[in-house]
Protein backbone atom coordinates (compact mmCIF):
# COMPACT_ATOMS: atom_id res chain seq x y z
CA UNK A 1 0.00 0.00 0.00
CA UNK A 2 2.75 2.66 0.82
CA UNK A 3 4.49 1.78 -2.18
CA UNK A 4 1.74 2.64 -3.79
CA UNK A 5 0.29 5.95 -2.35
CA UNK A 6 0.46 9.12 -3.73
CA UNK A 7 1.94 11.43 -2.11
CA UNK A 8 0.05 15.18 -1.53
CA UNK A 9 1.46 18.14 -0.20
CA UNK A 10 -0.17 21.22 1.87
CA UNK A 11 -0.06 24.41 -0.60
CA UNK A 12 1.48 26.06 2.03
CA UNK A 13 4.83 24.03 2.18
CA UNK A 14 8.08 25.46 1.49
CA UNK A 15 10.10 24.39 -2.00
CA UNK A 16 12.97 22.63 0.10
CA UNK A 17 10.46 20.78 2.82
CA UNK A 18 8.56 19.61 -0.29
CA UNK A 19 11.93 18.36 -1.92
CA UNK A 20 12.95 16.34 1.02
CA UNK A 21 9.29 14.98 1.41
CA UNK A 22 10.08 13.67 -2.03
CA UNK A 23 13.73 12.52 -1.07
CA UNK A 24 12.33 10.42 1.42
CA UNK A 25 9.62 8.80 -0.03
CA UNK A 26 10.94 8.79 -3.51
CA UNK A 27 7.91 9.68 -5.34
CA UNK A 28 6.90 12.96 -6.43
CA UNK A 29 4.37 15.26 -4.54
CA UNK A 30 1.58 17.07 -5.91
CA UNK A 31 0.23 20.01 -4.30
CA UNK A 32 -3.49 19.21 -2.97
CA UNK A 33 -5.94 22.52 -3.71
CA UNK A 34 -9.57 21.80 -2.55
CA UNK A 35 -9.86 18.05 -3.21
CA UNK A 36 -7.73 18.22 -6.61
CA UNK A 37 -4.02 18.42 -6.93
CA UNK A 38 -1.74 21.14 -8.99
CA UNK A 39 -1.76 18.78 -11.95
CA UNK A 40 -5.49 18.34 -12.49
CA UNK A 41 -5.86 14.86 -11.08
CA UNK A 42 -8.94 14.62 -9.57
CA UNK A 43 -8.88 12.82 -5.73
CA UNK A 44 -11.53 10.09 -6.96
CA UNK A 45 -8.62 8.58 -8.87
CA UNK A 46 -7.38 4.75 -7.74
CA UNK A 47 -4.91 4.37 -5.25
CA UNK A 48 -3.38 5.08 -1.66
CA UNK A 49 -2.93 8.37 -0.25
CA UNK A 50 -0.23 9.80 1.57
CA UNK A 51 -1.18 13.64 3.08
CA UNK A 52 1.32 16.02 4.95
CA UNK A 53 -0.15 19.00 6.07
CA UNK A 54 -1.88 21.02 9.02
CA UNK A 55 -5.80 20.71 7.42
CA UNK A 56 -7.25 17.50 5.85
CA UNK A 57 -9.69 18.35 3.44
CA UNK A 58 -13.28 16.63 3.35
CA UNK A 59 -12.35 15.14 0.45
CA UNK A 60 -9.56 12.90 1.81
CA UNK A 61 -11.56 11.72 4.57
CA UNK A 62 -12.14 8.26 2.74
CA UNK A 63 -10.90 4.90 2.84
CA UNK A 64 -8.47 5.87 0.62
CA UNK A 65 -6.57 7.76 3.18
CA UNK A 66 -3.70 5.85 3.97
CA UNK A 67 -1.97 8.23 5.96
CA UNK A 68 -2.07 11.76 7.42
CA UNK A 69 1.52 13.21 8.88
CA UNK A 70 0.65 16.85 10.21
CA UNK A 71 3.25 19.17 10.71
CA UNK A 72 2.12 20.09 13.91
CA UNK A 73 2.51 18.87 17.39
CA UNK A 74 -1.34 19.51 18.14
CA UNK A 75 -3.93 17.74 16.17
CA UNK A 76 -7.14 18.61 17.80
CA UNK A 77 -8.04 20.73 14.95
CA UNK A 78 -8.16 17.79 12.49
CA UNK A 79 -10.12 15.61 14.93
CA UNK A 80 -12.61 18.52 15.62
CA UNK A 81 -13.63 19.00 11.57
CA UNK A 82 -15.02 15.80 11.08
CA UNK A 83 -14.54 11.67 11.49
CA UNK A 84 -11.31 10.61 11.33
CA UNK A 85 -11.31 7.74 8.27
CA UNK A 86 -11.17 4.25 9.90
CA UNK A 87 -7.40 2.95 9.40
CA UNK A 88 -6.13 6.10 8.31
CA UNK A 89 -2.75 6.23 10.41
CA UNK A 90 -2.46 10.06 11.86
CA UNK A 91 1.31 11.30 12.90
CA UNK A 92 2.45 14.22 13.86
CA UNK A 93 5.32 16.34 14.60
CA UNK A 94 7.10 17.29 17.49
CA UNK A 95 10.90 17.91 16.61
CA UNK A 96 12.58 19.94 19.16
CA UNK A 97 9.07 21.34 20.10
CA UNK A 98 9.94 20.31 23.78
CA UNK A 99 13.40 21.62 24.00
CA UNK A 100 11.92 25.43 22.53
CA UNK A 101 8.50 25.40 24.92
CA UNK A 102 11.26 24.25 27.96
CA UNK A 103 13.15 27.43 27.44
CA UNK A 104 9.87 29.53 26.70
CA UNK A 105 8.99 28.44 30.43
CA UNK A 106 12.48 28.70 31.85
CA UNK A 107 12.61 32.47 30.33
CA UNK A 108 9.37 33.29 31.83
CA UNK A 109 9.78 31.69 35.02
CA UNK A 110 13.95 33.34 35.50
CA UNK A 111 12.41 36.59 34.22
CA UNK A 112 9.62 36.49 36.90
CA UNK A 113 12.08 35.43 40.30
CA UNK A 114 14.58 38.54 39.04
CA UNK A 115 11.66 41.06 38.69
CA UNK A 116 12.29 41.66 35.07
CA UNK A 117 8.31 43.01 34.18
CA UNK A 118 8.13 45.35 36.79
CA UNK A 119 12.09 46.57 36.19
CA UNK A 120 10.75 47.56 32.77
CA UNK A 121 8.02 49.21 33.79
CA UNK A 122 10.28 51.39 36.37
CA UNK A 123 12.18 52.02 32.99
CA UNK A 124 9.66 53.42 31.15
CA UNK A 125 8.51 56.27 34.35
CA UNK A 126 12.27 56.95 34.58
CA UNK A 127 12.22 55.02 38.08
CA UNK A 128 15.24 54.34 40.14
CA UNK A 129 14.05 51.88 42.82
CA UNK A 130 15.70 48.08 43.83
CA UNK A 131 12.90 45.45 44.22
CA UNK A 132 13.19 42.42 45.78
CA UNK A 133 13.63 39.41 43.82
CA UNK A 134 13.91 35.34 44.52
CA UNK A 135 15.58 32.42 43.54
CA UNK A 136 14.01 29.20 41.77
CA UNK A 137 15.80 26.48 43.79
CA UNK A 138 13.57 24.93 46.24
CA UNK A 139 10.32 26.00 44.29
CA UNK A 140 7.92 24.01 43.07
CA UNK A 141 6.22 23.56 39.63
CA UNK A 142 3.59 21.08 38.78
CA UNK A 143 3.55 20.53 35.44
CA UNK A 144 0.01 19.00 33.66
CA UNK A 145 1.46 16.81 30.89
CA UNK A 146 3.89 14.71 31.54
CA UNK A 147 4.71 13.13 27.87
CA UNK A 148 7.44 14.95 25.44
CA UNK A 149 6.79 18.81 25.83
CA UNK A 150 5.88 18.33 29.79
CA UNK A 151 8.93 15.85 30.26
CA UNK A 152 11.19 18.80 28.67
CA UNK A 153 9.75 21.49 30.57
CA UNK A 154 10.02 19.71 33.58
CA UNK A 155 13.67 18.78 32.55
CA UNK A 156 14.30 22.00 31.81
CA UNK A 157 13.45 23.69 35.49
CA UNK A 158 14.41 20.75 37.66
CA UNK A 159 18.11 21.82 36.11
CA UNK A 160 17.50 24.51 38.05
CA UNK A 161 16.91 23.36 41.21
CA UNK A 162 13.28 23.58 40.96
CA UNK A 163 11.12 20.82 42.65
CA UNK A 164 9.13 19.07 39.60
CA UNK A 165 5.54 17.65 39.98
CA UNK A 166 3.75 15.85 37.00
CA UNK A 167 0.29 16.07 36.80
CA UNK A 168 -1.25 12.92 34.29
CA UNK A 169 -4.45 10.67 33.74
CA UNK A 170 -3.01 8.39 36.49
CA UNK A 171 -0.09 7.76 39.34
CA UNK A 172 2.95 6.91 38.62
CA UNK A 173 4.44 4.01 40.88
CA UNK A 174 7.89 3.58 41.33
CA UNK A 175 10.54 5.71 39.96
CA UNK A 176 9.05 8.77 38.12
CA UNK A 177 9.66 9.87 34.62
CA UNK A 178 12.47 11.65 33.54
CA UNK A 179 12.46 15.08 34.41
CA UNK A 180 9.92 14.77 37.08
CA UNK A 181 10.17 14.07 41.01
CA UNK A 182 7.02 12.85 41.37
CA UNK A 183 3.86 12.57 39.51
CA UNK A 184 0.30 12.61 40.93
CA UNK A 185 -3.09 11.62 39.17
CA UNK A 186 -5.65 14.21 37.80
CA UNK A 187 -8.55 14.32 40.14
CA UNK A 188 -12.09 14.81 39.59
CA UNK A 189 -12.99 18.84 40.05
CA UNK A 190 -17.07 19.23 41.09
CA UNK A 191 -18.45 22.15 40.81
CA UNK A 192 -18.40 23.54 44.51
CA UNK A 193 -22.04 23.54 45.95
CA UNK A 194 -23.55 25.13 49.04
CA UNK A 195 -20.92 25.25 51.97
CA UNK A 196 -18.28 23.19 49.23
CA UNK A 197 -15.27 24.43 49.18
CA UNK A 198 -13.92 25.12 45.46
CA UNK A 199 -10.89 21.89 44.61
CA UNK A 200 -12.63 20.53 47.90
CA UNK A 201 -12.35 17.20 45.65
CA UNK A 202 -8.88 17.49 44.25
CA UNK A 203 -7.16 15.62 47.13
CA UNK A 204 -3.32 15.79 46.69
CA UNK A 205 -3.81 17.58 43.54
CA UNK A 206 -5.39 20.23 45.63
CA UNK A 207 -2.06 20.24 48.05
CA UNK A 208 0.70 20.28 45.17
CA UNK A 209 -1.20 23.53 43.35
CA UNK A 210 -1.73 25.19 47.27
CA UNK A 211 2.21 24.89 47.35
CA UNK A 212 3.23 25.45 43.83
CA UNK A 213 5.71 28.54 42.06
CA UNK A 214 4.55 27.74 39.24
CA UNK A 215 1.97 26.25 37.47
CA UNK A 216 2.46 24.94 33.85
CA UNK A 217 -0.08 23.50 31.48
CA UNK A 218 1.31 21.40 28.82
CA UNK A 219 -2.07 19.34 28.13
CA UNK A 220 -3.96 18.31 24.73
CA UNK A 221 -7.46 20.01 23.96
CA UNK A 222 -9.67 16.50 23.90
CA UNK A 223 -12.90 16.23 25.83
CA UNK A 224 -11.87 15.35 28.65
CA UNK A 225 -9.55 18.33 28.92
CA UNK A 226 -11.65 20.89 27.81
CA UNK A 227 -12.46 23.94 30.59
CA UNK A 228 -9.97 21.36 32.73
CA UNK A 229 -8.34 24.87 34.83
CA UNK A 230 -11.88 26.15 35.97
CA UNK A 231 -12.77 27.32 39.39
CA UNK A 232 -11.69 24.43 41.51
CA UNK A 233 -8.21 24.30 40.40
CA UNK A 234 -7.90 28.26 40.83
CA UNK A 235 -9.27 28.02 43.64
CA UNK A 236 -6.56 25.98 45.07
CA UNK A 237 -3.55 28.13 44.24
CA UNK A 238 -1.90 29.86 46.74
CA UNK A 239 -0.39 32.99 44.87
CA UNK A 240 1.19 30.49 41.97
CA UNK A 241 2.00 31.81 38.13
CA UNK A 242 0.18 30.03 36.08
CA UNK A 243 1.74 29.65 32.49
CA UNK A 244 -0.04 27.71 29.58
CA UNK A 245 2.02 26.45 26.71
CA UNK A 246 -1.17 23.85 25.86
CA UNK A 247 -4.18 24.63 24.72
CA UNK A 248 -6.20 27.82 25.25
CA UNK A 249 -9.52 25.81 25.83
CA UNK A 250 -8.36 24.13 28.41
CA UNK A 251 -8.76 26.86 30.57
CA UNK A 252 -12.09 28.16 31.85
CA UNK A 253 -11.94 32.24 31.06
CA UNK A 254 -13.85 33.54 33.46
CA UNK A 255 -12.71 31.35 35.75
CA UNK A 256 -9.09 32.50 35.26
CA UNK A 257 -10.28 35.89 35.42
CA UNK A 258 -11.76 35.52 38.40
CA UNK A 259 -8.25 34.49 40.23
CA UNK A 260 -6.17 37.01 38.81
CA UNK A 261 -8.63 39.68 40.23
CA UNK A 262 -9.07 37.91 43.49
CA UNK A 263 -5.39 37.43 44.43
CA UNK A 264 -5.48 33.58 44.31
CA UNK A 265 -2.80 33.41 40.88
CA UNK A 266 0.15 36.38 40.92
CA UNK A 267 0.80 36.51 37.01
CA UNK A 268 -0.45 34.35 34.12
CA UNK A 269 1.38 33.58 31.18
CA UNK A 270 -0.70 32.90 28.09
CA UNK A 271 1.28 31.21 24.70
CA UNK A 272 -2.68 30.12 23.81
CA UNK A 273 -6.16 31.05 23.99
CA UNK A 274 -9.25 29.34 22.97
CA UNK A 275 -10.02 31.59 20.29
CA UNK A 276 -6.73 33.03 17.98
CA UNK A 277 -5.68 35.41 17.40
CA UNK A 278 -7.36 37.29 20.11
CA UNK A 279 -9.46 40.49 18.30
CA UNK A 280 -7.98 43.89 19.87
CA UNK A 281 -11.35 44.44 21.88
CA UNK A 282 -11.21 40.77 23.56
CA UNK A 283 -11.25 40.83 27.26
CA UNK A 284 -8.19 38.62 27.34
CA UNK A 285 -6.04 41.86 26.79
CA UNK A 286 -7.04 43.60 30.14
CA UNK A 287 -6.71 40.69 32.74
CA UNK A 288 -4.27 41.97 35.13
CA UNK A 289 -1.01 41.35 35.35
CA UNK A 290 -1.25 39.22 32.38
CA UNK A 291 1.60 38.68 29.30
CA UNK A 292 -0.12 37.47 26.22
CA UNK A 293 2.58 35.95 23.41
CA UNK A 294 1.36 34.59 20.01
CA UNK A 295 1.42 30.77 20.26
CA UNK A 296 4.80 31.12 19.28
CA UNK A 297 6.55 29.27 22.28
CA UNK A 298 6.99 26.12 20.08
CA UNK A 299 6.99 27.00 16.44
CA UNK A 300 7.51 24.23 14.01
CA UNK A 301 10.51 24.46 11.91
CA UNK A 302 10.60 22.71 8.49
CA UNK A 303 13.31 20.47 9.54
CA UNK A 304 11.54 19.37 12.22
CA UNK A 305 8.60 18.27 10.11
CA UNK A 306 11.14 16.50 7.75
CA UNK A 307 12.98 14.53 11.19
CA UNK A 308 9.84 13.38 11.65
CA UNK A 309 8.08 12.38 8.58
CA UNK A 310 11.50 10.51 7.91
CA UNK A 311 11.45 8.52 11.19
CA UNK A 312 7.78 7.81 10.80
CA UNK A 313 8.27 6.35 7.44
CA UNK A 314 11.15 4.47 8.10
CA UNK A 315 8.55 2.81 10.86
CA UNK A 316 5.38 2.61 8.52
CA UNK A 317 8.11 0.95 5.87
CA UNK A 318 9.08 -1.69 8.13
CA UNK A 319 6.00 -2.49 9.45
CA UNK A 320 5.74 -0.56 13.07
CA UNK A 321 3.87 1.70 14.58
CA UNK A 322 5.58 4.98 14.76
CA UNK A 323 6.63 6.66 18.03
CA UNK A 324 4.50 10.13 16.71
CA UNK A 325 1.06 7.95 16.24
CA UNK A 326 -2.06 9.86 17.49
CA UNK A 327 -4.51 8.00 18.88
CA UNK A 328 -7.70 9.09 17.56
CA UNK A 329 -9.73 8.23 19.79
CA UNK A 330 -7.77 9.75 22.80
CA UNK A 331 -6.98 12.68 20.77
CA UNK A 332 -2.77 13.00 21.41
Amino acid sequence: MLARARLLVAPGLSASLVRELERITGRGAEPLVDGVTAGGRLLTADGPLLCVGAVLPDALRTDRLLWFHSVNAGTDPLLAAGPWPAGALLTRTVGRMGERIAQYVLGWVLAECQAVPEYVAQHARAEWRRLPTELVAGQTALVYGTGRIGGAVAGLLRSCGVRTVGVGRTARTGAAPAGFDRVIAAEEDPEAGPGVEAGAGLGVEAEELAGARWVVAALPLTGATEGFFGAGRFAAMRGGTFVNVGRGATVDPVALEGALRGGGLRRAVLDVLPEEPAAPGDPVWRLPRTVITSHSAGITADEDVAQDFAACWEAVAAGRRPELTVDTGRGY
